[in-house]
């Protein structure tokens, strides 16, 4: 453990309650992606499957538990609970275009050819796209709201922060996961035009807009 893992887990625990709150608050889970969530319930449930299999810590699994139960809550408010507000037009990403090609690089590129090592492979390889859905409901729609951006935020920074915390492992502890580092760098991409227009659009009070595709 160091600062900078600490400081991902607390910031990818705040988006998660920055959207549930959002949710309960305004009854509503419109702008929200059903289909991001559904993929990071999947994330948390492949990757967490050690929960009954080995003990890390008090901490490791209370986190654990904490963000499986969160994801799911999450999908349920959405689809179940407010799914009359949810916009299922504009929620319209093919997830198969993710799991295809993520199921197949996680049989081929993983540590070991065990059931719970590819599992949790494809939960990182996952993670790294999962967004994605959000991402393209928000260029469809063209705007985002503003707690909705907070969330977006605090996921990205999470990610920025475990490539810190990475850092810090390989030079502290020579600890290098291939896997893990190049799926981080790769969703911290993602989020990097978004991170420019939080920090000069909604950091300013404006709301983040986005151009209309064509």
């Amino acid at each position: 453990m160091n600062i900078f893992r600490i400081l991902g887990d607390v910031s990818h625990l705040l988006a998660i309650i920055i959207l549930l709150v959002k949710i309960h608050r305004s009854k509503s889970c419109a702008g929200i992606s059903g289909k991001s969530q559904i993929l990071f319930a999947l994330v948390f449930t492949t990757r967490y499957l050690d929960l009954f299999t080995t003990f890390i810590s008090l901490y490791n699994t209370v986190m654990k538990v904490i963000f499986l139960i969160c994801a799911y809550i999450t999908v349920y408010m959405i689809y179940v609970k407010f799914r009359k507000t949810f916009d299922s037009e504009n929620d319209s990403f093919r997830l198969e275009f993710l799991l295809v090609p993520v199921t197949g690089l996680s049989f081929l590129e993983n540590h070991s050819f065990t059931p719970l090592e590819i599992l949790w492979t494809f939960s990182i390889y996952l993670e790294s796209v999962a967004i994605l859905p959000q991402l393209f409901m928000i260029s469809k729609t063209g705007e985002a709201e503003t707690i909705t951006t907070h969330y977006l935020f605090f996921l990205g920074l999470y990610r920025a922060l475990y490539i810190a915390n990475w850092i810090w492992r390989y030079h502290t502890e020579k600890f290098y996961d291939q896997i893990a580092v190049v799926s981080g760098v790769v969703q911290t991409i993602f989020y990097c035009d978004f991170f420019y227009l939080y920090v000069t659009k909604v950091l300013k009070g404006k709301k983040l807009s986005l151009p209309m595709p064509v």
